[in-house]
């Protein structure tokens, strides 16, 4: 019983910026890596960016110095603020999350995947 809910995709011109949110909400006991992926259409599923719960990050190289990648562990919510968009940014960006679900003396790590959000960049 955990959801993750993405928001803040949407349409933007080459150049811009937008910030995507992701929310984990649910029966947890924790939650270990965080990331975003994206997926074009034909395209494979790629990984993005992730941060472990201490706050060490990823990048692919694709977006190295453009994205950046942050959380608030209080608020269970990962960010990714994507600067310089370009067209070829243009995806459907996934939030990705490894949770610790503990009944009794059997924890266990699962991982749950966001409905994903759309993000379009025109050039």
């Amino acid at each position: 019983q955990v959801q993750l809910v993405e928001s803040g995709g949407g349409l933007v011109q080459a150049g811009g910026s937008l910030r995507l949110s992701c929310v984990a909400s649910g029966s947890f006991s924790a939650i270990n890596t965080m990331a975003w992926y994206r997926q074009a259409p034909g395209k494979q599923r790629e990984l993005v960016a992730d941060t472990t719960t201490s706050g060490t990050t990823n990048y692919a190289d694709s977006v190295k110095g453009r994205f950046t990648i942050s959380r608030d562990n209080a608020k269970n919510t990962v960010y990714l603020q994507m600067n310089s968009l370009k067209f070829e940014d243009t995806a459907a960006y996934y939030c990705k999350a490894l949770v610790i679900i503990k009944r009794g003396y059997y924890p266990a790590e699962y991982q749950y995947w966001g409905q994903g959000t759309q993000v379009t960049v025109s050039s």
